[in-house]
C-alpha cells in the first residue's frame, strides 16, 4: 500500500500498486462504498490485460484512505485528488478505469487533466443528475440522520452481501455527501464531458442491466458500448472473464 498527504484535503489518500511489464499504467477507480483492491485486484492482474503498473485507488472516505469531514465528496473535487497521486507518482498516459460512481470521477479527471489520461473506460457510470440504486435512497435522508442512524441500517436493505462487506470500510458522512452529489448531479453532466473528450473513451454495460438509458444516450453521443454477458450493475464481480474480455476491447478503441 501506498500513500500521498493531501494538504488541501488534510487528509491521507492510500492506493495499492501492483507491478506490471511494458505499457502505460492503469487507474482503477471504484465505487460509491467500495475499495480499489475489492473491486478490481481480481481484474488488473489477469495476464490478458498486459500493460504496466496497476493503481488501485481508495478514494478519500473509503476503503484505507482518510475521512476529512471538511471534504465535500464531490466528483470533481475526488477527482483532483486522484490527479494529485498521478503527479505524485510521476506517471502521464495513463488508462483509466472507474466503475459506477468512480466512472463519474473518472471522467471529471479525463477532462479536467486530459495531460494524464490517454485512454477511458467507464463501467456503468453515473454520467447524469438523479443517482442510482444504492445513491438515490442514501441521499433522501438528512446527513445527521444517515450518519447516526442510517448507515447502520443499509446493509439491511442492500440486495447484495459483498457489498454490504464492502460499505464496513466506508466513511458514512463520506457516503451520504457522495450520493448527494450524484443525485444532484455536475455543471456540465459527466455524460457530456465523456462525448467531448478527444480521447480514445468507451463504456461498458452489464446484459443484466440493459435496457439501459444511459448506455443509448452515450452511444448515440459517439461514444462506443461494449455488453458483459451475465452480467448486472456489478459487472467485473458478477463476470470478471467477461468484464476483462470487453475491458481489452474497450481499451482498444480508438481516438474519436
Amino acid at each position: 500500500m501506498r500513500e500521498l498527504f493531501l494538504t488541501d484535503a488534510q487528509a491521507y489518500i492510500r492506493w495499492i500498486e501492483l507491478p506490471g511489464g511494458d505499457g502505460p499504467a492503469r487507474v482503477y477507480l471504484h465505487g460509491l462504498g467500495c475499495t480499489g483492491a475489492s473491486d478490481f485486484a481480481h481484474i488488473a492482474t489477469r495476464p490478458s490485460l498486459g500493460g504496466g503498473p496497476a493503481l488501485l485507488v481508495d478514494l478519500l472516505g473509503f476503503g484505507l484512505s482518510d475521512r476529512p469531514r471538511g471534504f465535500d465528496y464531490r466528483m470533481a473535487s475526488q477527482a483532483a485528488a486522484v490527479a494529485r497521486v498521478l503527479e505524485h507518482r510521476g506517471l502521464a498516459g495513463v488508462e483509466l478505469i472507474g466503475h459506477s460512481m468512480g466512472g463519474a470521477v473518472a471522467v471529471q479527471l479525463a477532462a479536467a487533466r486530459p495531460d494524464l489520461i490517454a485512454r477511458l473506460v467507464v463501467a456503468e457510470p453515473n454520467l447524469y443528475p438523479g443517482g442510482g440504486m444504492f445513491s438515490s435512497p442514501v441521499a433522501a435522508q438528512d446527513e445527521e440522520s444517515f450518519v447516526r442512524e442510517g448507515f447502520a441500517g443499509m446493509p439491511a436493505w442492500v440486495d447484495r452481501a459483498d457489498y454490504a462487506a464492502r460499505l464496513r470500510l466506508a466513511d458514512p458522512l463520506a457516503v451520504h455527501r457522495s450520493a448527494v452529489a450524484l443525485v444532484e448531479g455536475s455543471s456540465p453532466a459527466e455524460g457530456e464531458l465523456l462525448a467531448a473528450l478527444d480521447r480514445p473513451r468507451a463504456f461498458l454495460v452489464g446484459e443484466y442491466s440493459l435496457p439501459d438509458a444511459d448506455a443509448e444516450r452515450i452511444r448515440a453521443l459517439g461514444v462506443p458500448v461494449f455488453e458483459v454477458p451475465r452480467a448486472g450493475h456489478n459487472l467485473m464481480l458478477d463476470n470478471p472473464e467477461g468484464f476483462t474480455e470487453a475491458l481489452v476491447r474497450a481499451l482498444a478503441v480508438e481516438r474519436p
